[in-house]
């Protein structure tokens, strides 16, 4: 399991990163000092982590029509790119992360309205919490996380 590293968000607080993502954002960080440094006052100090060549921000209907091009080009239905937030919300819920963990990590007040939004269920996750349901009320046995079986009746 690789460690996450929380890194400081505008809006709420606190995100978790993995560390591939950190790497990749440093290496991305230093070419763009470099470029930077390259232009020197014709720099433009936005703060944004993606800009222009510039530093300038980008817009963001440009971004979400790169990303419709890139879909498309890779073979992929037409998504928006907000929609990767309904993604990863339903990605995180089918690899057990408790609903306030991603409600947090999407930056939502209430975990309610992050339930409702952005996740879906999976039918695997939904087929395995009827198998854990029906053995908990059955007494049946189980296979735990070591792939060794545990009574579900103690």
């Amino acid at each position: 399991m690789k460690a996450l590293v929380c890194t400081q968000s505008s809006r709420s607080g606190r995100r978790a990163l993995d560390t591939d993502t950190v790497q990749v954002l440093r290496a991305h960080r230093q070419q763009q000092l470099q470029e930077r440094l390259a232009l020197g006052e014709a720099w433009v100090d936005t703060g944004f982590v993606f800009t222009q060549p510039d530093g300038n921000r980008l817009h963001p209907q440009h971004v979400s029509d790169q990303f419709l091009w890139l879909a498309c080009l890779a073979g992929l239905p037409p998504i928006r790119l907000h929609d990767l937030r309904h993604g990863a919300a339903s990605l995180m819920l089918a690899a057990g992360v408790e609903m306030k963990v991603v409600q947090e990590t999407l930056g939502h007040t209430s975990s309610a309205f992050t339930a409702d939004t952005y996740t879906s269920v999976y039918p695997q996750v939904a087929t395995a919490a009827a198998e854990k349901t029906a053995a908990l009320l059955f007494g049946k046995e189980e296979q735990g996380e070591s792939g060794r079986v545990v009574s579900l009746r103690s």
